[in-house]
């Protein structure tokens, strides 16, 4: 064995091997089982072995590249998120980029790439370009800008259709790995595995993460496909090592996992779950009552079991819902829109009704290509359900009036595709103000704007200049002292916004050049007019708390995704109330889709491992079938009737 290797834990030595024949490898860990300090260690050995060859790694958020860095400081080590990898290594390449841009955007099949006004784009259309391709926060596809959705796309169609392009990062970088894989773009996948494999260059790409803990739906999830013992297969080494939780959590994990790692204990003693040299034994508790009260069941581990909700660093509530938080924090006019809109609920219970219908060989009531929305709801309003519906909408709330009014004239075959989730409005909440962004924001177009414009404006208040700079285009702009008090005075104008809409905000924004209105945004207001009419009247100093949030600056951490965190109590309640995605009755019963069975599976997981020292699981009003589902998980002394 090498030199040095020795001292390496298992896994890695075991990652070596692989290397050494020249395969490409994948190391599966679960929840606390260290993976980052593998990578490290990986990273470490391969430029100590390699001393001339280059290492690329590669992550989501500038906090976790930020780590790597500080952990190993070499000058042949590059660590970037992977949209800055991929820029950077397709930038150069300008004739290809136009070339690939106008591709995409005549493939009828992709609609994240088109040129508005032109049905077919012409091969010279930026050949008057007067910048180069760019990459920005906003996207001006006629412009040549692309943004963060586009470059995944873009890159993964010149790693497809230049070959040349893997022969020059191979070249470049001997080894590439990518952290947290499991939540990486199957386009990037794409490119490393499929499309690389065009060159007949020598490079190792390695890839960690835990397949249980992909929880967005715009990754890769796991690389079954990729995976094997075959000739060309990634070979995966798994990390079954827990340094996090005690024994009571890593039992029921264990419970939950379905890809064939069952975690054991760390044998280091100095592993942050250890005292003594022994595993702690940490307690998971099963609470459940015929009263939904949250406080109830706080009370009840605060006399017991000496939980103190008042320390938000130790103690946390996951819970899946934002409603509850939306009137303490003072967003509640948003939440309202993106959640309880009352003629969308309208258009839903139709729709709904129409698939009853069909799956029931039920009488089907005839829609009109040309038939109104109000057309619709008239014909529908003959059956009971319906009309005390639309009752309900037009004559009880002057409001609902006027929304209904909206929308009334227009082809119910346009309003049968209006989608409103409160995901759109709150996906990608921080857990504390120190946290980085979560991964796979779904934030609809517009949210993502406001959201722009009031970091933008965070940057400038927080004398974060040169980041400033770089996100708007004031960087020309700003050559005088009479251009810095300008800027000044705009910003000042956009932090005390008084009785200011979103509507008005987002246009003095891009006329002061503090956020652009760009493609994304001008898209959503034509295409999704209702969701950007109800909206845009809303005051901006509501979406500035939903911000204050949504950044962590709040002490409300309720929320459904919090991996990455980890605390020494934890309670998780689990809400059946609405949720598309999720539905914890099926996962106790093993019932219902196995897509949304999988996810709650996998949240579920991932909530559960965030406790260091005790976990708590409080259930409104289950079934039997529930309760005897946890006591086979739990154990019976510790299912309890609150």
């Amino acid at each position: 064995m090498v030199e040095g290797r020795l001292i390496l834990e298992p896994e890695v030595q075991e990652i070596f091997k692989h290397i050494d024949n020249g395969q490409n490898f994948l190391l599966s860990g679960g929840a606390g089982s260290g993976k980052t300090y593998s990578l490290v260690q990986v990273i470490k050995q391969v430029i100590e072995e390699n001393p001339t060859s280059k290492v690329a790694c590669m992550t989501y958020t500038n906090a976790a590249v930020k780590e790597i860095e500080e952990r190993v400081n070499h000058n042949n080590l590059n660590v970037s998120t992977i949209h800055d990898f991929l820029w950077d290594n397709i930038k150069h390449f300008q004739k290809e980029l136009k070339a690939t841009i106008i591709a995409l955007a005549n493939d009828e099949a992709i609609t994240r790439i088109k040129i508005d006004d032109l049905e077919i784009v012409p091969d010279d259309y930026f050949n008057n370009l007067e910048n180069k391709i760019q990459y920005k926060e906003y996207v001006r596809i006629r412009e040549g800008i692309i943004s963060h959705d586009e470059l995944l796309l873009v890159a993964e169609y010149m790693f497809e259709h230049y070959s040349k392009l893997s022969d020059i990062i191979k070249d470049k970088y001997r080894f590439i790995f990518i952290d947290e894989y499991q939540d990486t773009n199957k386009a990037v996948i794409e490119s490393f595995l499929t499309h690389f494999a065009q060159s007949r260059k020598r490079s190792i790409i390695g890839f960690f993460g835990d397949a249980m803990q992909s929880i967005y739906d715009d990754g890769i999830g796991n690389l079954a496909t990729y995976k094997g013992e075959e000739d060309g297969k990634v070979k995966e080494v798994k990390k079954e090592q827990n340094r996090r939780n005690p024994q009571r959590v890593i039992d029921l994990a264990n419970k939950l996992r379905t890809d064939g790692i069952n975690q054991i204990p760390s044998v280091d003693e100095s592993a942050p779950n250890m005292f003594n040299g022994e595993v702690k034994e940490g307690n998971v508790l099963f609470l459940y009552s015929d009263n939904d009260s949250v406080e109830n069941i706080k009370v009840y581990l605060t006399e017991n079991e000496g939980w103190d909700f008042n320390n938000s660093k130790d103690t946390k509530e996951l819970n899946l819902t934002h409603n509850l938080i939306a009137d303490k924090a003072g967003f509640r006019t948003l939440m309202d829109v993106y959640d309880k809109d009352p003629v969308i609920s309208l258009k839903n219970d139709i729709l709904a009704k129409i698939k009853y219908n069909k799956k029931n060989n039920r009488p089907k009531i005839e829609i009109l290509e040309t038939d109104s929305f109000e057309t619709v709801v008239d014909k529908f309003q003959l059956k009971n359900r319906s009309r005390e519906l639309k009752k309900d909408v037009l004559t009880s709330d002057p409001i609902n009036v006027t929304y209904f009014n909206m929308l009334k004239d227009r082809a119910f075959s346009d309003v049968k595709k209006i989608y409103l989730d409160k995901d759109s409005l709150l996906d990608d909440k921080k857990q504390d103000e120190d946290d980085d962004n979560k991964k796979g924001s779904r934030r609809d177009d517009l949210i993502k704007h406001l959201y722009k414009v009031q970091r933008n404006i965070h940057l400038y208040q927080n004398k974060q200049y040169n980041e400033f700079l770089r996100v708007t285009d004031y960087r020309t702009k700003v050559k005088s002292i009479e251009d810095k008090r300008n800027l000044r005075n705009n910003i000042e104008e956009l932090v005390d916004v008084g009785d200011k809409t979103i509507e008005t905000v987002i246009n003095e924004a891009n006329e002061k050049g503090i956020c652009l209105i760009d493609e994304r945004l001008e898209r959503f207001a034509n295409e999704k007019q209702y969701v950007y009419d109800r909206v845009k009247s809303v005051p901006f100093s509501e979406f500035q708390k939903l911000y204050d949030y949504l950044e962590g600056k709040t002490p409300f951490s309720t929320q459904h995704k919090t991996k990455g965190t980890e605390f020494n109590n934890v309670l998780m309640i689990l809400d059946n109330g609405g949720w598309r995605n999720y539905n914890f009755e099926n996962l106790f019963i093993g019932g219902g889709s196995e897509s949304v069975l999988e996810r709650s599976q996998k949240i579920f997981y991932v909530c559960c491992t965030r406790a260091k020292e005790n976990l708590a699981v409080f259930y409104y009003n289950p079934s039997e079938v529930v309760i005897e589902k946890a006591i086979e998980w739990f154990g019976n002394e510790r299912v309890i009737r609150i």
